[in-house]
């Protein structure tokens, strides 16, 4: 390991770049759980918070969303962003996305920032995975 002059603190944000960024917004402030901490108009940018770590949803109509150009194609923007979620009850994780539409992955065991914990995979209204993980 090199002699870094700076220690690794964790994920600050992601950037995922919407095409329909109502449904987007829907999906992860309204499911998910994280908040609009800022929006930046001017921009068509939205901050939101995931625990301490953010997820910055780009309208690809706006100004920023224009500079990273063309849509994505047929495959995803983004393989999968994961978070961190306490308590982890699968049932309730599985019956909450359901009740909402959508489809959530049997929960399976994976490696993450913490070692082996449960977690189980679904998809944003735009095909891009999030994972939603638990303590080992």
């Amino acid at each position: 390991m090199p002699d870094l002059p700076y220690r690794l603190g964790g994920l600050d944000h992601v950037v995922v770049r919407a095409r329909d960024i109502d449904a987007m917004l829907r999906f992860y402030r309204d499911l998910l759980g994280c908040p609009v901490a800022k929006h930046n108009e001017p921009l068509g940018l939205w901050h939101l918070d995931a625990g301490g770590s953010m997820i910055d949803l780009v309208d690809m109509n706006g100004k920023a969303g224009s500079r990273g150009g063309p849509p994505p194609g047929p495959g995803r923007n983004v393989d999968h962003v994961a978070l961190k979620v306490e308590p982890f009850d699968p049932e309730a994780i599985r019956a909450w996305f359901a009740a909402h539409g959508v489809e959530t992955e049997a929960p399976a065991t994976r490696f993450g920032a913490e070692g082996d914990g449960p977690s189980i995979y679904l998809r944003d209204p735009e095909g891009n995975g999030v994972e939603l993980k638990g303590r080992g």
